[in-house]
């Protein structure tokens, strides 16, 4: 993971996605006591479903906030204030506040799922001149190679990005960038001006990218999809922090440009240790829950990784309170039910030691790559590797672009159940001590056909084709 200074300017400005409101004037004790006690502060506020954004704006601003960008086909959105006091007025279980840049607040847990390690980039013209798909076990591991033969991807499966940015110029890639539907989503208000949604100093988004789409043309990488094309998304910002309204904002943005397939490389969690409880979980899980069945509803199949926690972790739809399963441990997206949540694999297949895991949350699992032996694929300037469940769950979203594009009218859930039904069954290890100190390092539950360690199994390009094909 790379990180930089660069903070998002915040912005209330009128686009397509989330709509920006403004606060309706009203008369209450409450504004009469509104007490600014410093700079503006940025909240994801969540409200009962069909709330207008006549009432919500009116809500916001009688707890001493205005109200941004606000989504009323969930009745969620984004308000800012500098009272204090805002979250206690509008109500502890309606809003969070984002904590910002330079608050001193821990970024790890909430960074993007990827990149456990990484080597130095293969120079642009040096990878151009050569095939390097030889160095693709990750392709072979799928099976994508027998899957072009009989479908590379259509252009007309735009595969959203929820990520750190896209380099539109590297020449793996130019065929595949939809700059007409990418979308900087930072503040939680959507922006489409180019700088706003390509990579600046990240090169995970470019890499996940190429591990999707990158064109096979004998040169350079090939992406599970080469014939698909990607619209960058882009929710991590330079310090690789996703906060829950940029998040938020990316989903709404593909399920308002229907996009068939997303990919979420990446794990909001503002807190500062994985499994920790903080204030504010339940709002976070409400809004990201509401997003993405939205998305789900509007025909977008959202695959994510898992996070690279190499913690055991737990549905989300089973945490119902703060105090419920002190011991539980929580990934958001990856625990909500409308997520295809995917953990990595090595070569030999083995879960990756920093994959998270766990029953009921896995569906599928992919090449993720692990320690000196990660996946090569495209960099802003060149090639590079990277591991994580980020690289590996582009495998699943490719494979499930495939059959978006010989199936343009497939569900999410028919696309979900030809990605699942013909996943190759990997059963629980009956060792995984990965140190050889006799200690056996996480826990495997369930049975051949599905476990919490990979799901359904390893997911088979050729194997979806043909299952999304045959008759029901």
């Amino acid at each position: 993971m790379h990180r930089s200074a660069g903070v998002a300017l915040l912005t209330i400005a009128l686009v397509l996605g989330g709509t920006p409101v403004a606060a309706r004037a009203t008369s209450s004790a409450a504004t009469d006591e509104c007490t600014p006690a410093g700079p503006s502060e940025r909240y994801l506020v969540v409200l009962p479903p069909r709330t207008s954004e006549a009432d919500a704006a009116a809500e916001v601003h009688d707890a001493c906030g205005e109200l941004g960008t606000y989504h009323p086909e969930i009745s969620v959105g984004v308000a800012h204030s500098s009272d204090h006091r805002f979250s206690t007025r509008l109500g502890s279980h309606r809003a969070f506040r984002s904590a910002q840049p330079d608050s001193g607040a821990e970024l790890a847990s909430s960074k993007v799922s990827g990149s456990t390690a990484s080597t130095p980039s293969t120079d642009l013209a040096e990878g151009r001149s050569t095939d390097l798909s030889g160095r693709q076990w990750n392709l072979r591991a799928v099976r994508a190679e027998q899957a072009h033969a009989r479908q590379r991807g259509s252009a007309d499966v735009v595969v959203g990005v929820l990520d750190s940015g896209i380099d539109p110029t590297h020449p793996d890639l130019r065929h595949a960038v939809a700059a007409d539907r990418s979308v900087g989503c930072l503040s939680g208000t959507p922006d489409t001006a180019p700088e706003s949604w390509q990579a600046t100093t990240s090169p995970h988004g470019t890499h996940v990218a190429g591990l999707l789409a990158a064109a096979d043309d004998g040169r350079g990488v090939t992406g599970i999809a080469p014939g698909v094309r990607v619209a960058s998304v882009r929710v991590v910002d330079d310090h690789g922090r996703v906060s829950p309204e940029a998040a938020v904002c990316g989903l709404m943005w593909a399920a308002e440009h229907r996009f068939p397939v997303v990919n979420g490389s990446f794990l909001v969690s503002p807190w500062s240790a994985a499994c920790a409880r903080g204030p504010g979980r339940e709002v976070v899980r409400d809004a990201l829950r509401r997003a993405l069945h939205h998305a789900h509803e509007r025909g977008t199949l959202t695959v994510v990784a898992a996070s690279n926690k190499a913690a055991r972790l737990t549905p989300s739809h089973t945490l119902s309170a703060p105090e419920s399963s002190p011991a539980a441990c929580e990934a958001l997206p990856a625990g909500l039910r409308d997520a295809v949540s995917v953990s990595a694999s090595d070569r030999k297949g083995r879960k990756a030691g920093y994959s998270a895991y766990g029953l009921g949350v896995i569906d599928l699992t992919a090449p993720g790559g692990d320690h000196g032996d990660c996946l090569l694929s495209t960099v802003p300037g060149g090639y590079g590797t990277l591991c994580g469940t980020s690289m590996a769950a582009p495998h699943v979203a490719g494979v499930a672009a495939l059959v978006a594009s010989e199936h343009p009218r497939a569900t999410p859930q028919r696309l979900r159940a030809a990605l699942t039904s013909t996943a190759t069954a990997v059963p629980c290890p009956g060792d995984y001590d990965l140190t050889g100190n006799g200690i056996q390092d996480a826990f495997c539950e369930g049975y051949t056909g599905y476990n919490g360690f990979y799901g359904h199994g390893r997911v088979d390009a050729p194997g979806a084709l043909a299952a999304a094909s045959s008759p029901r």
